[in-house]
């Protein structure tokens, strides 16, 4: 598959989150920080630095490169925990507390689980699980990499590059997960929403056949 083809990890948590949001960042390339991509830069700066150590009879890789060329995936996982069999274990790097809405847990799970399937074909060893660790909390929530959560990320990374080949930006959607979107004012939800409310409106007033 072509380099220009290849789908950022990241995309599939954005994906997850909101369809608007990926597009806005990965076909428009509009990105706004906020609070929580602040809090998430911090919290990914140790973690993004490249290294190996060896700890507890583990070899830890920091930011190491990952790919999928059977899923069109490409990006780098925060930590990979080698086993001392070598299988691999992800562990994704996130801001706040292990308590998380199960909306937004989703989006993190489907972006470990992506990197998990990269792993499982970059090594060619199965991996059963991985774990999210929340910097706030500073506690590993373990998430089993099921046969629905591989399903997700095949089915994901497959609407992402149709999307991306659309060149089309879906619509706006305007609900709770826009608050704390950092790309809300460039979305503009509420404008956008309101003047589809009006656009139907209009038709349905001078639509003879209404």
């Amino acid at each position: 598959m072509d380099t220009a083809d290849l789908i950022p990890l990241s995309a599939l948590q954005h994906w997850r989150y909101c369809p608007r949001q990926c597009a806005l960042i990965h076909l428009e390339q509009a990105f706004e920080d906020n609070i929580h991509t602040l809090r998430g830069q911090a919290v990914h700066a140790r973690a993004d630095q490249p290294g190996m150590e060896v700890r507890a009879g583990l070899r830890v890789e920091r930011a190491l490169p990952v790919f999928s060329d059977r899923l069109g995936l490409i990006g780098k996982a925060d930590v990979v925990e080698f086993l001392p069999d070598g299988t691999p274990y992800p562990v994704e790097y996130k801001h706040g507390t292990r308590n998380k809405k199960a909306s937004i847990a989703a989006c993190d799970d489907l972006q470990l689980a992506g990197q998990a399937l990269c792993l499982e074909e970059m090594t060619g060893r199965p991996v059963p699980e991985g774990a999210l660790f929340y910097a706030s909390s500073k506690r590993r929530r373990v998430v089993p990499i099921t046969p629905e959560l591989r399903a997700e990320v095949a089915a994901a990374a497959s609407a992402i590059r149709t999307m991306l080949a659309s060149g089309h930006t879906p619509p706006p959607v305007n609900d709770e997960r826009c608050h704390a979107c950092s790309l809300r004012d460039l979305c503009q939800p509420g404008a956008l929403a309101a003047q589809d409310v009006q656009t139907a409106l209009a038709r349905h007033l001078f639509d003879p056949d209404a």
